[in-house]
């Protein structure tokens, strides 16, 4: 059986317990019934002023952001081009200065 990934570590170490889907990893339980109603929805991921943002938009930091196991600071108004939305809670992947990360959406506003 090809079980989902789990929708709160995103790890696929899943398995079916009865009624529940259980992840190996992490230990959350959650309803076989809920992941069929949760791929039916887009997630619509908006900005710090509650634009629309998209795959390949260009972005500005609204914040001095630091980063995290990293003695890198983001200044704010630093622009941050061709933007990918994922999935979790830090929902943009991005390139600054040659370093991949992933960023919130609510620390940014579209450029």
């Amino acid at each position: 059986m090809n079980t989902p990934a789990c929708p709160v570590c995103t790890l696929t170490n899943t398995y079916p317990d009865g009624e529940q889907l259980v992840c190996a990893d992490c230990g959350h339980e959650w309803s076989a019934s809920d992941v069929s109603a949760d791929d039916d929805v887009d997630k619509v991921v908006r900005d710090s002023n509650g634009n629309v943002l998209e795959n390949g938009d260009s972005v500005i930091l609204i914040k001095d952001l630091k980063v995290k196991g990293s003695a890198i600071v983001l200044k704010k108004g630093t622009k941050v081009k061709n933007i990918r939305i994922v999935d979790g809670d830090h929902d943009i992947d991005c390139k600054v200065d040659g370093v991949s990360l992933s960023l919130k959406s609510e620390f940014l506003k579209k450029a």
